[in-house]
Formats: structure tokens, sequence, C-alpha cells
């Protein structure tokens, strides 16, 4: 049943990792309110949903990014954003993660939306996302290259972790990891080797 703004519950869990020009690790990543490295933050969100459902549309298998351009004291607002969506999903499930992703489904995307200014058109192109244990990589042939790899802790058979922080997006308990991405789309330019970067495996649920 849809709530009183026409929006149905929704529901995804899957694999979201990120990366961006801030020095491990990003302050902005800890409140918003925290001054960034650098006068602009810049960088990504890649997600793959395995499971989920908008009202009556799945949504497994659906992948996304959404690329930001923010200043410094994320807070105050004033991000640019764009989101692509994968070529493989159905119009269908585009329309319901373009929504969920751009704040017009409730849940926490709707509290970012709040600071962006700025919402450059969404693109429809082939998302390639590799999930291996160490390392997340997501490609766009000619516009993406980024890949996270996890930060090597004293006892190496685990990975680094943030535990029991509080992230809108993100779950709790994160993998900490150092970021590299090549992205330009012509208004949003990320360049960074080896920066801020961390991946969980997220659940989010709206009804």
């Amino acid at each position: 049943m849809s709530d009183a703004a026409g929006r149905p519950p929704w529901w995804a869990r899957g694999l979201l990792f990120e990366n961006c020009t801030c020095q491990v690790i990003c302050p902005g990543h800890i409140h918003f309110s925290q001054l960034c490295t650098h006068e602009r933050c810049k960088g990504y969100w890649a997600l793959r949903i395995d499971a989920g459902a908008f009202g009556e549309i799945d949504l497994a298998g659906v992948k996304a990014l959404v690329v930001f351009d923010s200043p410094r004291h994320m807070i105050d607002g004033g991000w640019t954003e764009r989101v692509l969506v994968d070529a493989g999903a159905t119009e269908a499930q585009r329309q319901a993660i373009l929504r969920i992703l751009t704040g017009g489904a409730g849940g926490p995307w709707e509290l970012l939306a709040r600071f962006v200014s700025t919402r450059l058109e969404a693109r429809v192109a082939p998302i390639v996302i590799e999930d291996a244990p160490e390392t997340k990589r997501a490609t766009i042939r000619g516009l993406l290259d980024a890949v996270v790899t996890n930060i090597t802790g004293r006892d190496r058979s685990r990975p680094v972790r943030f535990e029991n922080i509080f992230n809108q997006i993100h779950a709790s308990s994160q993998v900490l990891a150092t970021g590299t991405t090549h992205y330009d789309d012509g208004v949003i330019v990320v360049s960074t080797d080896r920066t801020h970067g961390l991946h969980s495996e997220f659940e989010w649920n709206v009804v």
C-alpha cells in the first residue's frame, strides 16, 4: 500500500562501495559537519542490489552509480550529483531506482537529497561490478574505472572495519579500503589514487 505521498513500500539489500578525493578516512563520512580534506569533495557510491522490491517491481540485479561533487563542508549543501543506471535494468527498474536514489521514495536517499542543489540528467550505461573478497570494482567503458581495495590489518585473515558507526546508507559495519578512480562525464571529474574508500552490505527498508 502506498503512503500519503503515493510512494509504494520498498526494500533492498546488496553491496555498496565508495571512493572520494579525501585522504583516508573521509571526515565527511563520519559526519557531514566535518571538513573534508580538500575544498571540493568528489566521489561516488556504487551499488548492486542482490534482493529487493519497489512495490511490485523486482529490484534484484539492478546496478547503479551516484557521482557527486560537494563543498568541503558537506552539510552546507550545494552538491552536484548524477545518477547512472545499468543498461541491463528494465525500464520499470530504472524508474524505480532513480526514484529511490534521487530521494523521491523516502528512506536514506531522501535525507541525502536535501544537500543536492544541482541534479544532472541521469544516464543509462552498461555498468560492470566485480566483487572479490579484497577488492570491489566498477567500470563503464570510456567513462569510469574505479576500484576499492581493503586496507591490510594486523590479522591479515580479517578486514579492517568500522563497527557501530552511524551512516544513512551504509551498514553499521563497514570494511575500510583505499580507492582509485578515473571518471569524467564532462561536468563531474573524479581522479583519485589510493584515497578514502570502503564497502558494506547495505539493507534499506521503507514501509
